[in-house]
């Protein structure tokens, strides 16, 4: 009897798992974004922003998130390792997108990448947000511009240097994951 009410109890207190995959180009914000995060979540200062190297491979984050334990997977961005990305999705119970709002130059590029991901069987059904970084800059396409062109997805305005929207977005993320969350055995 004891272990079948421990039993409950732990399925009833314990917190929900979740995986949120962080993608986009080289140079958006993810790791800037990623480290800003650990400060915002874990109250402990992330590697400062000026001294973040590109990312080779994959960076992993840890923490609880409007109640779930969250682990963040921030993949490097650069052409030759997109390929890795689609090893990540199946796991992935919630998606961020970071874009560049300030690199105009590549939008495109930003955008067929993006299409290139969402066409993914494997994360269909899941929340994806699409983080308009670099907000803090003058020249930054406004949040409305980035969501006409991708359409149907959230786009959350943000500074992954000044932290302003990446609070707001990651707990939308995390929310929707958490309402939406599947069950991998």
């Amino acid at each position: 009897m004891f272990g079948l009410l421990h039993g409950l109890y732990v399925q009833y207190t314990a917190k929900v798992e979740l995986n949120i995959l962080i993608l986009g180009l080289d140079h958006a914000g993810k790791t800037t974004m990623l480290e800003q995060l650990k400060g915002i979540y874990k109250k402990m200062p992330g590697i400062r922003p000026d001294r973040i190297p590109p990312t080779i491979g994959l960076n992993i984050g840890k923490m609880d998130v409007s109640g779930c334990k969250c682990l963040f997977w921030d993949v490097g961005g650069q052409l030759k390792l997109r390929s890795l990305w689609d090893r990540y999705y199946a796991e992935a119970h919630g998606m961020i997108f970071v874009l560049d709002a300030n690199d105009r130059s590549r939008l495109e590029e930003a955008l067929e990448t993006f299409q290139a991901v969402r066409e993914s069987d494997e994360l269909q059904g899941i929340p994806i947000l699409i983080v308009a970084n670099k907000q803090d800059l003058p020249g930054a396409m406004p949040a409305e511009e980035i969501l006409r062109m991708f359409s149907g997805v959230r786009v959350q305005p943000a500074s992954c240097l000044t932290c302003e929207g990446l609070e707001e977005g990651v707990r939308w993320v995390v929310e929707e994951a958490r309402a939406t969350a599947r069950s991998f055995d």
